[in-house]
């Protein structure tokens, strides 16, 4: 018996998760303006970045991501990438928010100018990977709530919006859903009865490792926000691939 399909994912509304962008936009914003130099300097919950490194992604993948609806290389490079964040990490507290702030309204206004036939078409982002269009509101949508968790300011995964969580859970769930990164069967169950099967092919009977937990605790395990704090399985949680 093949392991059943998972719920099909929902497809993506751009307006609606253009309008939960910007909230939780504002919510990141809101709590910018509290740092200031030292602590903007000061570790985040990132292993080798600052919370400068954080917002200085956050305010580079906002310019990426209008390149890659204009039809240009998401970034001219990796190493050019990576080299744009360390230039810009160790700013002020205020030049790090007006830059997150002000990239992110010359995104919502590439969002706002696609027509309904530009969001239906086939982008590419980083490394080959191709998408809609209208997938990368949510996209960036997830970089701004995760990498709010990730600046270490009082924002933890438990303050993550609800309907965020159940559409981030599914699309884990298909990320790592046949990744040769991870190399056993898993079936992810919520307290609720819901289920979705990641990781390598498997069917009943088989040995799938059964991962149950809250939504939150195991889009915490799947995005590395946790090391599975407050999950349950039968054996050892398997080493997930890196985002």
């Amino acid at each position: 018996m093949t392991q059943p399909a998972n719920p099909a994912l929902p497809a993506p509304d751009p307006v609606a998760d253009t309008a939960a962008l910007r909230d939780a936009t504002d919510r990141l914003l809101v709590a910018a303006a509290q740092l200031d130099d030292a602590t903007a300097a000061k570790p985040s919950l990132l292993p080798g970045w600052t919370r400068g490194h954080v917002l200085a992604h956050l305010a580079r993948n906002a310019d990426a991501l209008i390149n890659v609806l204009a039809g240009r290389p998401m970034y001219a490079s990796g190493d050019i990438r990576d080299a744009d964040i360390e230039r810009d990490a160790h700013r002020t507290a205020r030049a790090h928010h007006d830059d997150v702030r002000d990239s992110a309204a010359r995104l919502d206004g590439a969002f706002a100018a696609q027509s309904e036939a530009d969001w239906e078409r086939t982008v590419e982002l980083r490394n080959g990977v191709t998408d809609l269009a209208h997938s990368i509101p949510f996209r960036r949508w997830i970089e701004m709530e995760l990498h709010h968790v990730d600046l270490g300011i009082g924002y933890g995964m438990d303050d993550l919006p609800g309907a965020f969580v159940e559409r981030e859970l599914a699309n884990m769930a298909q990320r790592f859903s046949g990744h040769p990164g991870v190399p056993v069967s898993v079936e992810l169950r919520t307290e609720d009865g819901g289920s979705w099967h990641t990781g390598a092919p498997g069917g009943a009977g088989s040995d799938t490792l059964v991962v149950a937990g809250s939504p939150t605790a195991l889009v915490g395990w799947l995005t590395g926000r946790s090391t599975g704090s407050g999950l349950s399985a039968r054996g050892p949680l398997p080493v997930l691939p890196s985002l």
